[in-house]
């Protein structure tokens, strides 16, 4: 079976996508957007932060917001806590997600959950696979992906994200209510950091970072590790009551326009490389996608795909650069890790230098 012709096609309902469905469809294009996954933001493979003036920016509903956050606390071994201001908000991710899609619903997109784009022909159509039903194929002018670290959609432009971290998380009981989130560096996460991040009557505790090798060890074990300290300094408490694992871009991609292909959000590596945040830049560059990709298809001009490249770039090349640069730095020198750090972690001055 083949379908009507749509403008856009956006693969990935995350907050890159469904931003770049929403601002497309909200200038008027035939925006088609599919989602892998049953139910939108499930299951969630997030830390569940965003900076409070994302919240304000976006303006929406849904009830996604479960706690205010006025800083971060980086811990180091035998070293006064650092304390920084960086407000923002935890949220119930699924709620966030599916909140977007609605926004993108209501301004004319048309949304497909449990659909998988499996291929790409020479002339550009694309085959669309519903798990209860058969495949079938759409002909779109623009092609968004944001359908992750590991994105089909890069794969058909010739791009892969060259550098991923493994990140594994449970979700605890809180022993009692926290205001700040809170960072954890240790030898033994290995150019990476343990986090603690409370959301109400609980808190996502997990970790990022290099994949292990021969002697080192398993990230599980790493991650018990640091869950036993955790509740020896009376953070936590309690049986884990989720469990997640996912991939962390640590690099973007040079280019996110390829053809008719535009990249965003972790698919396009849009996500932090020293951090690991990434809701704010995937929102940010999916409504960009989505501006030039309406832009592009109205004026039958595909070249003006370009200028999106140009301006995610210059809203996030610095930060991108420097990030990079440390997280170069933080893998090649963790054997000297009390100096390493202070270079390479945003709570330091020493970072911006």
């Amino acid at each position: 079976m083949t379908t009507p012709d749509w403008d856009i096609l956006v693969v990935g309902a995350g907050p890159a996508g469904s931003s770049a469905a929403l601002a497309a469809a909200r200038q008027g294009a035939h925006v088609l957007l599919v989602e892998r996954r049953q139910q939108v933001g499930l299951p969630v493979q997030c830390a569940e932060y965003i900076p409070a003036m994302l919240k304000g920016q976006l303006g929406l509903k849904g009830g996604y917001v479960v706690q205010k956050i006025e800083g971060m606390r980086t811990h180091m071994p035998g070293q006064a806590v650092k304390e920084t201001v960086a407000p923002g908000y935890i949220i119930r991710r699924e709620l966030f997600d599916q909140a977007l899609v609605a926004a993108a619903r209501k301004a004319g997109a048309r949304v497909r959950c449990a659909t998988r784009a499996i291929a790409m022909r020479p002339e550009g159509d694309v085959t669309l696979s519903p798990r209860d039903g058969r495949a079938y194929t759409v002909r779109p002018k623009v092609i968004i992906g944001a359908d992750g670290p590991r994105s089909t959609i890069g794969r058909w432009a010739g791009v892969v994200n060259r550098h991923l971290l493994p990140g594994v998380q449970m979700t605890l009981p809180l022993a009692a209510p926290l205001a700040c989130t809170e960072i954890y560096f240790d030898p033994q996460i290995v150019a990476g950091y343990g986090w603690l991040f409370p959301k109400g009557k609980v808190a996502n505790v997990g970790l990022g970072m290099l994949r292990p090798s021969g002697g080192q060890l398993s990230l599980r074990k790493v991650l018990d590790g640091f869950i036993r300290r955790l509740k020896t300094d009376g953070k936590i408490c309690g049986a884990p009551l989720a469990h997640t694992t996912g991939w962390i871009p640590a690099e973007p991609v040079r280019n996110a326009v390829h053809g008719k292909i535009m990249l965003a959000g972790d698919a396009a590596g849009h996500t932090h490389p020293i951090t690991g945040a990434g809701i704010f830049a995937a929102v940010t560059c999916g409504k960009l996608a989505g501006k030039y990709a309406a832009a592009a298809v109205a004026a039958s001009d595909m070249t003006i795909l370009k200028a999106y490249d140009r301006e995610w770039q210059d809203l996030l090349g610095e930060t991108q650069t420097r990030a990079h640069c440390r997280r170069e730095q933080m893998e090649a020198c963790w054997n000297v890790f009390d100096t390493i750090i202070k270079q390479c972690w945003v709570a330091y001055r020493e970072y911006y230098v």
